[in-house]
């Protein structure tokens, strides 16, 4: 019985590491989407440059 009370607590530490990862995951991205808007909002072609690529490198993740 012990076993497979280890084997619950390692699969709810699993499942709450995924949940939590995709929240910080879904929490950069709103970030990137607001600074690329300000970038563009301000003409900054320099800064919307590297944040695109960032989000690009995060989309494919």
């Amino acid at each position: 019985m012990e076993k497979m009370s280890m084997i619950y607590d390692a699969l709810l530490s699993l499942h709450a590491e995924m949940v939590l990862d995709q929240a910080l995951r879904e929490f950069r991205l709103r970030q990137l989407y607001e600074a690329i808007d300000e970038a563009l909002q301000y003409g900054d072609e320099a800064t919307f440059l590297k944040l695109t690529d960032d989000l690009r490198a995060l989309q494919n993740q």
